[in-house]
């Protein structure tokens, strides 16, 4: 399938765009996975979510988002990685695309825009085959590392992914 998409560094008035493509992302994702009522709170607080992808857009990390004809379609964010363990310096902190583009190539134009050819590592939702299917073709493989996410993700298990520097 063929999309005209342009990927690009966000702006500060992307924040309110940007919040809401992420909470759609995660019902289209998430939804067989998370209750009503994380998803009712979420939606709750979507006005200080716009205020922290203000901050996040002026942060150290790296941005980007998939733009279709105004509307975004997609964002992701790398920078350092947090974990006292990290397997590398850089984190994939989050790459969302909207159901309606799987398979355009947007998801991959978002972690090519935001990791390129580096080594990187990412945690994602052991219940997400979709996902894992696409890291693995970007090289990325599980080291072993499993955690519960926090009671308010309703402890769902996520696996870590690493993968060196592609091609160098």
């Amino acid at each position: 399938m063929s999309l005209d998409f342009t990927v690009r560094p966000p702006r500060p008035g992307d924040a309110g765009a940007m919040a809401a493509m992420h909470f759609q992302a995660w019902q289209e994702s998430y939804g067989h996975l998370l209750s009503e009522k994380f998803f009712a709170e979420r939606k709750a607080h979507l006005p200080q979510r716009i205020e922290q992808y203000r901050t996040f857009i002026a942060g150290p990390n790296t941005w980007a988002v998939a733009d279709v004809g105004g509307e975004l379609v997609g964002l992701a964010a790398a920078g350092p990685g947090p974990d006292e363990d990290r397997p590398g310096e850089t984190a994939l902190f989050m790459l969302y695309a909207l159901q309606r583009v799987h398979g355009t190539g947007v998801g991959q134009a978002l972690l090519d825009a935001v990791i390129g050819r580096e080594a990187a590592y990412l945690w994602v939702l052991e219940d997400n085959p979709r996902a894992q299917a696409f890291y693995r073709r970007n090289g990325f493989v599980p080291d072993g590392r499993r955690e519960l996410l926090p009671p308010e993700w309703e402890e769902l298990p996520e696996i870590r992914m690493v993968r060196p520097a592609v091609g160098g």
